[in-house]
């Protein structure tokens, strides 16, 4: 086996690790928001809860977890590539002081205006909507030094993941959601009401987040300190990250804002719920897989950037996108098909009726139109980053987002909900299509090559779940009449979901393994040979 074919397969087996503990956290998501709907409902505490969480939770998303992650690691495998121990340990102590001083200051300013933030929630909020805006002040004054505890675990995250090491941060996530479920059940009757419980929950799963990620932080030998602000601005390596980092967070704000204007719409076409949930459902699809392999493949390309391996770079890159085609192609057409029983099975009871599941079936066909797109560009955006290019894939994601807001006023006045929904799938379309007409313009040889061997790879994959969906619309029928008459849904939505995701697999795999297809064999050697030795 070539050294390409051993990084490859490393690629796959650390993405395959990190998916299992993926898929393990997002299950506890979804327990975590059953036990905080239990605990609180949607009544006034559970707005306030939910306004108050979203607060910190903004500033996470735009620092820690987004663009701080794609400044950091390809700077810091960069410095681990070069082997200059004491540089290395300087530049991490710039950062980790910067990174101190920049969110103590936000979370000093937001503890300080807890009362105000509470004060405009309640001035923008509807008439005849009420707001606790007392109860809501002292929920963000617990919850604000999150951001701190989440940062660092963010920071401890890029050093770790730029060293190839992938499993405390997959165990991070975890242990947040346990502590977000166990500790309001454990401190509830000593709390003055159930979401400052849950409000300390968050604040131990903080810590959580960090803690178990110092130990194999140390282990690597890795050492870093607070040193003076001066100094750690003047730090090169400090300078580079923050030329970096400025795009990006630009980028980022553009993506929330993106969301922001697309609730209020959804909010004017009374689809929220069926366009929050189709959204939730399909990054919990991208998640188990997609998000772990851009996560992975990140460091990976950075470190050959940085010792100038064009070649393995573009094979590199070329095999993660295929492999994303093929989980991505597959999923989105089996989603297309079997909406329906996949919303009844996860969401249908109580008020969410039959309506209920039509609107939000057809807001997730519309958002499965563009399944594909969104993982292409969770993983194209990381070629760039690795290069230390953040503006260009910020300029795609900001030209998407005004195709996004335009395309979402215009077609939800006689589409509702699904034009705001088919509006995001177009924009991720428009992404992913000027990302590769940049990769085009980097110049990097056989990367055209790859990128049209890709193109080929999409209608293979189209071909073949076309082929697998035939058998399911033809059983669709039968497994109708087996177990409609069922009255837990359990049974008539799951079992006929159970059944058709079994056959389609099954006929899906099949075609792969007749035709020998090469991506599909790389990700099942890749777990079967193990680890390999460090000599390799």
């Amino acid at each position: 086996m070539s050294d390409e074919d051993r990084a490859g397969s490393r690629m796959m087996r650390e993405s395959g690790k990190l998916s299992l503990l993926t898929m393990v956290s997002r299950v506890l998501g979804l327990v975590r928001d059953s036990t905080r709907a239990g605990m609180l409902g949607t009544k006034v505490l559970g707005e306030s809860f939910t306004t108050a969480f979203s607060t910190p939770n903004y500033f996470r998303r735009l620092f820690a977890e987004g663009s701080m992650a794609v400044a950091l690691i390809p700077t810091m495998k960069a410095y681990f590539t070069a082997g200059r121990d004491r540089e290395t340990e300087e530049f991490l102590s710039a950062t980790f002081t910067v990174l101190l001083y920049a969110v103590g200051l936000v979370v000093a300013a937001g503890v300080a205006a807890s009362g105000a933030i509470a004060g405009l929630f309640g001035a923008v909020a509807k008439a005849g909507t009420p707001v606790d805006t007392v109860e809501l002040a002292a929920l963000l004054r617990i919850m604000f030094p999150f951001l701190a505890l989440v940062s660092v675990a963010a920071f401890l995250q890029g050093i770790l993941n730029a060293r190839d090491v992938f499993g405390p941060p997959g165990y991070a996530p975890i242990l947040f959601n346990l502590a977000f479920i166990a500790v309001p059940w454990l401190i509830g009757s000593w709390m003055p009401n159930p979401a400052r419980a849950m409000a300390v929950g968050v604040l131990v799963g903080g810590f959580l987040q960090a803690a178990c990620q110092l130990p194999a932080v140390l282990r690597l030998g890795v050492r870093f300190r607070i040193v003076s602000l001066r100094k750690a601005l003047a730090n090169p390596g400090m300078k580079r990250v923050m030329r970096l980092i400025a795009p990006t967070v630009i980028g980022m704000a553009a993506y929330e804002l993106n969301g922001l204007v697309s609730t209020a719409l959804a909010n004017g076409t009374g689809a929220a719920t069926s366009i929050s949930l189709s959204i939730r459902l399909q990054e919990l699809i991208l998640g188990v897989f997609i998000v772990s392999l851009g996560t992975v493949l990140l460091p990976d390309l950075a470190g050959l950037a940085a010792r100038g391996d064009s070649r393995n770079f573009v094979g590199r890159f070329v095999r993660g996108v295929e492999t994303a085609l093929l989980f991505t192609v597959p999923v989105a057409v089996f989603s297309i098909i079997e909406r329906v029983d996949m919303i009844t099975l996860l969401f249908k009871t109580g008020k969410f009726d039959d309506s209920s599941v039509a609107q939000t079936a057809s807001a997730f066909f519309c958002h499965s139109l563009g399944l594909v797109f969104i993982g292409l560009n969770r993983i194209m955006a990381p070629a760039f980053y690795a290069r230390g290019d953040t503006r260009k894939p910020t300029g795609a994601g900001i030209a998407s987002f005004a195709v996004n807001i335009a395309l979402a006023l215009i077609l939800s006045a006689f589409m509702g909900g699904d034009g705001i929904a088919l509006a995001l799938s177009i924009a991720s379309m428009v992404n992913t299509v000027i990302l590769v007409f940049m990769l085009f313009g980097l110049g990097l040889e056989g990367l055209g090559a790859g990128l049209r061997s890709a193109a080929v790879y999409t209608l293979k994959l189209a071909l073949y779940s076309a082929l697998a969906a035939a058998p399911v619309l033809a059983l669709r029928g039968p497994l109708q009449a087996w177990f409609g008459a069922y009255k837990s849904r359990l049974v008539y939505a799951g079992m006929p979901f159970l059944v058709s995701a079994l056959v389609f697999c099954l006929v899906g795999i099949g075609l792969l393994v007749l035709t020998r297809d090469s991506v599909a064999l790389t990700v099942i050697s890749s777990f079967r040979k193990g680890r390999p030795r460090t000599g390799a």
